[in-house]
């Protein structure tokens, strides 16, 4: 599982960014005990981006979908989560779930809806918390790999 593009078709930094990431994501997956259809089924992946001749931004999808098939494909068969997978996935739903209606809450109780903008930083350091420990808790249990992903 070893990436291997053209140095010349990595032209802008996301593209390099989004490369290095990736391979680091596959060279953390060597270390893990994972089947060997999943084994295969990442190596197909590998064996398309290494056969392309993609460039800047088609190339910086390209990776990223891959990236991103590969890790819900962990998720959802190992519970295998990179770095900060659940603070990250918590701190949009926290403002959602959280935030708006603790915004509105404080919206009705001062008369003012303009108070609605309190409750998003609220919601997302509730989220921020409840993600960041479910991560802890993914540490403990062996599920967090050694990689952060940022987009």
């Amino acid at each position: 599982m070893t990436l291997r593009l053209d140095p010349g078709l990595l032209t802008d930094k996301r593209s390099e960014m989004l490369y290095q990431q990736l391979q680091a994501l596959l060279n953390e997956l060597e270390k893990k005990e994972i089947s060997d259809q999943t084994k295969d089924t990442i190596n197909k992946q590998v064996e398309a981006m290494n056969s392309t001749s993609l460039k800047d931004k088609a190339l910086s999808k390209l990776l990223k979908d891959k990236q991103t098939g590969i890790l819900k494909m962990l998720e959802k068969e190992y519970k295998l989560v990179p770095k900060n997978y659940y603070r990250n996935m918590w701190l949009a739903a926290g403002l959602a779930t959280f935030g708006v209606p603790i915004g509105i809450a404080f919206g009705f109780l001062l008369g003012n809806m303009a108070f609605l903008g309190i409750g998003l930083p609220i919601g997302m350091t509730i989220g921020m918390v409840l993600g960041a420990s479910m991560d802890e808790k993914a540490a403990a249990e062996g599920r967090q790999l050694d990689v952060e992903i940022k987009y």
